[in-house]
């Protein structure tokens, strides 16, 4: 079968979409038949320059910063596109062609014009304005937009959201997103994760001593560092002992180290940057616990689940693709609330029976959940039904 994988990012490029895209590329262009052959020829189109990247490495095609025409060209000699994320130039020459589309959901873009379902000038999640009808609230959501682009997102909205009725198939990483979408043929795959070796654990000390808490992630509005650093300002009150490490950047850091650099948190927080995957593996291996306290804009949260793989306790915000992955092998808090969060640590922090506890089963839960060579088989199954109804 030939099939076109669209992904607008792509590697160098970093971030979820990029890391599941290429495991299920990688994975999708190694898989065999039963007579040996490979059963799916992949190539992958992306608007993602290709820098010092080694394409030929790869056991697939990667065109990059192709024309519409080159494109068009693609999707007619395609057996089935896989869309990741409703990009409206592959979703359109698909259906011109006449051929199955398979969209994958990487984000809100059918139901929320910024893509976040958060109300941006606030930084809180958005109830629904767009399926409710809303649409001046979508408006004025993100004033940095202006009048213009604001509108322009509002409308590719519904046309994203016309085309994704049309679909083959969509895809959601948990069966929350799909509640939220509302979309015909839809099918919840689990992204798959790379294997991960639990961490034999060094001093990631409790009662005894200083606890280790991590945030891992990109520095930005949406990932709600700030939530994290007033939880430690309270815990710093209540004078219990610990470390606080910013794994990451982007461009809320120089706000986040000022607030780091004033009392109490004075000496407590630190700010790595970006690491290389063995000086993560590294640092992590210190870590009492991996807090995500994001405020909108999660599908599935690769950050919980790498980490639950890894054995650590999660603690993360309640959204529900975070609720959904978690299960129960790792501790929520009310979205945005620094004082619940402050609770969840310093209990954890007192309770180093359950920190054990949370660690094994949150292994346990990754392992049985989030397996690669599932996620790969779901994707291939899709397609070929996508194929044969196209056909039939």
């Amino acid at each position: 079968m030939k099939l076109l994988l669209y992904s607008h990012f792509f590697a160098p490029s970093i971030g979820g979409v990029e890391t599941i895209v290429m495991s299920l590329a990688r994975g999708l262009a190694e898989l065999r038949a039963e007579n040996g052959a490979r059963e799916f020829a992949v190539t992958l189109v992306t608007q993602t320059p290709r820098e010092n990247f080694d394409d030929a490495g790869l056991p697939f095609a990667v065109i990059r910063q192709t024309n519409f025409w080159k494109l068009r060209k693609l999707v007619r000699d395609a057996d089935v596109v896989h869309v990741a994320g409703p990009a409206l130039a592959p979703l359109v020459l698909g259906f011109i062609a006449r051929k199955p589309v398979v969209i994958e959901h990487h984000g809100f873009q059918v139901i929320c014009p910024t893509g976040q379902l958060l109300i941006e000038s606030r930084q809180e999640p958005c109830p629904g304005h767009f399926m409710a009808g809303r649409h001046s609230e979508c408006w004025k959501c993100d004033p940095a937009l202006g009048w213009f682009s604001a509108r322009k997102l509002w409308l590719f909205t519904f046309v994203r959201r016309f085309l994704s009725k049309r679909a083959a198939a969509n895809i959601v990483p948990t069966s929350w997103l799909g509640g939220q979408l509302m979309l015909p043929r839809m099918s919840t795959i689990h992204h798959g994760l790379v294997q991960i070796e639990p961490l034999k654990k060094g001093d990631a000390k409790l009662l005894s001593g200083t606890a280790n808490i991590v945030f891992l992630g990109r520095l930005v509005t949406t990932k709600g560092a700030p939530v994290l650093l007033e939880a430690a300002k309270i815990l710093s009150r209540q004078e219990l002992d610990f470390a606080l490490v910013f794994i990451g950047d982007g461009p809320e850091r120089a706000n986040l180290e000022a607030v780091a650099k004033q009392p109490p948190l004075l000496g407590r927080v630190q700010f790595t940057g970006r690491l290389s995957q063995a000086e993560l593996e590294t640092k992590l291996q210190h870590a009492s616990m991996v807090v995500v306290p994001s405020l909108g804009g999660e599908v599935f949260g690769l950050v919980v689940a790498e980490n639950m793989q890894r054995g650590l306790p999660v603690v993360a915000s309640d959204l529900g693709a975070f609720v959904e992955v978690l299960g129960e092998a790792g501790k929520t808090f009310a979205v945005g609330d620094a004082g619940e969060l402050a609770r969840c640590i310093a209990n954890l922090m007192k309770s180093p029976e359950e920190m054990t506890s949370l660690e094994a089963q949150a292994a346990q839960r990754a392992q049985e959940q989030f397996g690669l060579k599932a996620m790969i088989a779901a994707h291939a199954s899709a397609y070929r039904e996508a194929e044969r109804r196209e056909t039939t």
